[in-house]
C-alpha cells in the first residue's frame, strides 16, 4: 500500500500567506496524474510548524477529497505533545486518511523509553496504520532500531520514514523490525541505495516538482530495470541539490511556483530563497525539461 514515489506535499499559499485551497487541490490532482503513488499532506515540507490547527486539519481534508481514493493519503499528525498528536491522528481518521505519519517529538528530547511510550499511546488511539518519522537533523533525537523493533510489534505501527541518511540504518531496522516493516526513505539523494537495502519507497521533496521522473525511477527499479533507474537517479542529482540548497521547503515552493501551482511564499521564520538559490532551482528544472 505504501511504496514507490510518495510526495511530501508543499502547502500552496497566496502572496498574502493564506493557504490556497483551490491550488492545493489542483496540485494534488497533478501529482496523481504524474504517477505519484501516495501523498503526505502537512509534513515538514507542508510547513506544518507554522500552520494553525484549523489549517492543518483543513489541509488533510482537502488532500483526502482531492485524492478521491486514487492513491493513499498519509496525513502528517506529529507533535511534541502526545495529546496533540492523538488529536491530529483522530481527525485524520475521521476525515478518511489512509494512514498517519508521526514525527519523533522535537525539542522535548525524550528518552528511548519516552519515545516508546509516546508512539504506543498514539498508536493505541490511531485505528489507522502509523508510520514513524525519524528525522534527527530536525528533531534532535534519533530513534534506535531497538526501540523501533519494540514499536513494530504494535499492530498499528507499520513502518518508518527514515530521514537519517544513514545507509546502514535500513539494514539494522530490517533486522529489528522484520521484513514486513515498511521502510520509506526520507532523503532524496540516497533513494536507490535505500531501496537496495530493503526499502519500499521514498517520501520525497523533489517529487513536488518532478513527480513523473521520480515515479519512473521507482517503476524502473521495481521492474528490475536497474540501469534505467540509475540513469534517472543521475539526472535528478542536480535537482536534489537545488531542492536543499536552502531551508526546505523554500526551494520546492519556488520550483512549484515556476510550474504555476503556487506563489513562492513561505511563512516566517523561513525566508524567501535568495536570487542565487532561485537561479539554481530554475537551472536544475530547465536542464530536466520541466519548464517547457
Amino acid at each position: 500500500m505504501f511504496k514507490g514515489s510518495i510526495t511530501a506535499l508543499i502547502t500552496p499559499m497566496t502572496d498574502a500567506g493564506a493557504v490556497d485551497e483551490p491550488a492545493y487541490a489542483r496540485f494534488i490532482d497533478w501529482q496523481i496524474t504524474q504517477g505519484t503513488s501516495a501523498i503526505v499532506p502537512v509534513g515538514t515540507t507542508g510547513e506544518s510548524p507554522t500552520l494553525s490547527h484549523t489549517e492543518h486539519r483543513r489541509a488533510v481534508e482537502i488532500a483526502v477529497q482531492a485524492a478521491a481514493r486514487r492513491v493513499p493519503v498519509i496525513a502528517g499528525a506529529g507533535s511534541n505533545s502526545t495529546a496533540e498528536a492523538i488529536d491530529l491522528v483522530r481527525h485524520a481518521r475521521q476525515v478518511g486518511a489512509d494512514a498517519v505519519m508521526v514525527v519523533t517529538p522535537y525539542y522535548n528530547k525524550p528518552s528511548q523509553e519516552g519515545l516508546f511510550r509516546h508512539y504506543t499511546a498514539v498508536a493505541d488511539a490511531a485505528e489507522l496504520p502509523l508510520i514513524i518519522y525519524n528525522i534527527p537533523s530536525r528533531s534532535v533525537i534519533d530513534m534506535t532500531p531497538e526501540t523501533m523493533g519494540r514499536l513494530a510489534a504494535h499492530p498499528n505501527i507499520v513502518g518508518v520514514k527514515d530521514a537519517t541518511a544513514n545507509l546502514a540504518r535500513p539494514l539494522h531496522t530490517r533486522r529489528a523490525c522484520g521484513a514486513d516493516f515498511i521502510q520509506l526513505s526520507g532523503e532524496d539523494h540516497t533513494v536507490l541505495s535505500f531501496l537496495a537495502a530493503g526499502g519500499a519507497g521514498c517520501i520525497s521533496v523533489t517529487a513536488n516538482v518532478a513527480p513523473r521522473l521520480c515515479a519512473d525511477m521507482h517503476a524502473a527499479w521495481a521492474e528490475n530495470r536497474i540501469a534505467e533507474a540509475m540513469a534517472i537517479q543521475d539526472r535528478l542529482v542536480p535537482l536534489h541539490d537545488a531542492m536543499f540548497c536552502e531551508a526546505s521547503p523554500g526551494p520546492a515552493k519556488f520550483g512549484a511556483s515556476l510550474l504555476g501551482f503556487t506563489t513562492p511564499y513561505v511563512r516566517l521564520p523561513l525566508a524567501p530563497i535568495t536570487p542565487a538559490a532561485q537561479d539554481r532551482v530554475r537551472d536544475a528544472m530547465a536542464a530536466l525539461g520541466l519548464l517547457g
